[in-house]
């Protein structure tokens, strides 16, 4: 006879837990983030800057987008599935707008992640379904200032000041526990973003091949960079 495997089969249902508390459907999906294109934010005090690596599978497909606009004043990048992450978008773009229409006002950036990540955690405990195998980046300004919000696929959120998820995230994330200090500004921040992702991306690091967007506390406009902008803020990293 040969001895059970480790997992026992309890990775075979979401609602299963392991003997030692572990739901391992979870926890694959947190390897389908990793496995993902890196995307990465800073936080500076007066806004919040987005980068992605962008790839294509063949020369003849068009790159898919990875940072998206929910509202005006918000947008997310992620790392994942695309198809798990286009869904969960097209809810908080709704629940952007539901507010929008009841209460007047643009909806509070964490109160629109709490929304997305009660989604999330459902899928963590119900038979017949998987977790959503992304994660986000959620960036916005809010009448609290400027934000910075990390989902997982479990359901959890994180406030941060910078943070990287998908491949490359580690190598970014070192750049930023050296380099990130408390009181950077919005165009610091937009440079150490992209060296940040150039340290993630072992190859290809052009203009082409990324994305950027960022918010500020002054406009209060997401704005994603075009290649040409994108091309001029390249030549103040040299």
């Amino acid at each position: 006879m040969f001895p059970a495997a480790p997992m026992a089969g309890y990775d075979r249902a979401i609602t299963i837990f392991s003997p030692e508390g572990r739901l391992y459907q979870v926890e694959y999906a947190f390897e389908a983030v990793k496995r993902g294109m890196t995307a990465l934010g800073v936080k500076a005090v007066d806004g919040v800057v987005l980068a992605v690596e962008k790839r294509s599978a063949s020369p003849l497909v068009e790159g898919t987008e990875k940072i998206k606009k929910i509202d005006s004043h918000v947008g997310v990048a992620f790392a994942g599935l695309f198809g798990d992450a286009r869904v969960l978008i097209d809810q908080a773009r709704i629940y952007a707008q539901s507010h929008r229409l009841v209460y007047g006002e643009p909806i509070p950036i964490e109160l629109l992640v709490k929304r997305i990540c009660d989604i999330k955690q459902v899928y963590t405990q119900h038979g017949g379904v998987r977790p959503f195998g992304v994660a986000f980046l959620f960036a916005g300004v809010d009448r609290k200032g400027p934000h910075l919000i990390q989902t997982d696929p479990g359901g959890t959120y994180l406030r941060c000041k910078a943070r990287a998820i998908g491949a490359g995230a580690q190598k970014a994330l070192d750049l930023f526990v050296k380099e990130y200090h408390d009181d950077i500004k919005i165009e610091e921040a937009t440079l150490l973003a992209l060296r940040g992702l150039k340290e993630a991306m072992e190859d290809g690091f052009t203009p082409e091949n990324i994305e950027l967007a960022r918010i500020d506390v002054y406009t209060k406009e997401f704005k994603i960079f075009s290649t040409e902008e994108l091309a001029k803020l390249f030549e103040k990293l040299r």
